[in-house]
């Protein structure tokens, strides 16, 4: 049997927090920046988790 192989996209999109949890960074800070407020940018800078519902598919991806 051969190794299952880990979705390089998602290797690189997400990571796992030490209680389990998949977190996820926000969309909306790679261009444009001028037009939002700094309070917008810095919101954005910070990681979130994964909604429960998308978490399953995720995983798949992560083979866990």
């Amino acid at each position: 049997m051969p190794k299952v192989k880990t979705n390089s996209g998602a290797k690189k999109r997400f990571k796992i927090s030490a209680s389990g949890k998949i977190r996820r960074k926000h969309a909306y800070k790679s261009h444009i920046l001028t037009k939002k407020s700094i309070k917008r940018k810095r919101r954005l800078t910070k990681f979130t988790d994964v909604h429960k519902t998308d978490e399953p598919r995720i995983k798949d991806l992560l083979n866990l």
